[in-house]
């Protein structure tokens, strides 16, 4: 089992920055990739990206591409979400979660952290 821990959330401008990090414990060693969704109030949870943890490929939505990037650390324990120009579309709460070598889902989820952008 991996155990998910988000932090970096707030409230921001239109145009600035955020980073929110996801840190990792447990089973790191079995992970394959972590993904980044949000969820803002009345709507559906919405994927955001996603990172490989082997080899590194990152996919990301067309709403966030081009301004949000993600990146992991050396050890494999923490994952990043970096957010820039962000927009008063972005609002929403943010949640990190991983997919397991060997499962066809997201399986651990990180608590969310809210993120607003002011106009």
């Amino acid at each position: 089992q991996v155990q998910l821990v988000e932090c970096g959330g707030g409230l921001v401008q239109a145009g600035g920055s955020l980073r929110l990090s996801c840190a990792a414990s447990g089973r790191t060693v079995s992970i394959y990739a972590m993904g980044w969704f949000r969820q803002a109030p009345g709507k559906e949870r919405e994927f955001v990206g996603s990172k490989r943890w082997p080899g590194g490929s990152t996919y990301y939505s067309d709403s966030v591409t081009g301004r949000f990037t993600i990146s992991r650390d050396k050890a494999g324990k923490t994952g990043y979400l970096q957010m820039n120009d962000l927009k008063p579309e972005d609002t929403a709460v943010y949640y990190c979660a991983v997919q397991r070598i060997g499962a066809d889902t997201y399986d651990s989820w990180g608590q969310g952290t809210q993120v607003t952008v002011s106009p």
